[in-house]
């Protein structure tokens, strides 16, 4: 008889230690989660085109009409030349201003998990954006070098809508034939 009760009295005090703590948590307010700016590690595709490279991008925040900094990557693997002129395609529907004075050309060091894409050294350049904001030219004072990760840095206000937008790098080289080649993609998307 007294285990019983005994019984009956730890199911009960369980029962209200249970509904206690479910209360106290349920009062907590929820924190909103934001994805990190970095891209995934899936891609999908719904055309899969085996000419298309997927390139490194950072973005300081990817929430619609936030205050941010991208940080459009080309990496030493994705190149095997030195660049002379580097031009980027933007979307004709993305609607955030583009303004030259907001953008610069460095050295970077790539993050990862524990540290953030930064500029290591400003590379004196020309930067123009044509009139209908559909493609950014980089003009780089002496041609890049092969070896080193360089980055287009842009300051802007992230575009309004969720969307995603693909930004692509086509690339001179120095040489005989000055002549742009496709580099790769940068496939960015605003939450």
């Amino acid at each position: 008889m007294a285990r019983s009760t005994t019984r009956r009295l730890l199911a009960g005090a369980g029962t209200a230690a249970t509904l206690l703590i479910g209360s106290t948590l349920a009062g907590i307010s929820e924190q909103t989660a934001h994805a990190q700016g970095t891209p995934g590690l899936m891609e999908f595709r719904w055309d899969t085109d085996r000419d298309y490279r997927k390139l490194y991008y950072y973005q300081t925040s990817n929430i619609e009409s936030d205050r941010s900094e991208w940080f459009l990557t080309l990496r030493e693997k994705d190149r095997k030349t030195a660049i002379l002129k580097l031009t980027v395609t933007v979307p004709d529907y993305f609607d955030a201003k583009l303004k030259p004075h907001r953008m610069r050309l460095c050295r970077t060091t790539v993050g990862g998990m524990m540290s953030r894409s930064k500029c290591l050294e400003e590379i004196p350049a020309v930067i123009q954006v044509n009139e209908d904001q559909t493609a950014i030219e980089v003009f780089p004072d002496t041609p890049l070098p092969s070896d080193g990760d360089y980055s287009l840095s842009i300051k802007l206000f992230n575009p309004q809508g969720k969307r995603m937008y693909q930004f692509n790098a086509l690339v001179q080289a120095p040489g005989d034939v000055p002549m742009s080649g496709y580099r790769g993609s940068w496939l960015i998307d605003v939450d």
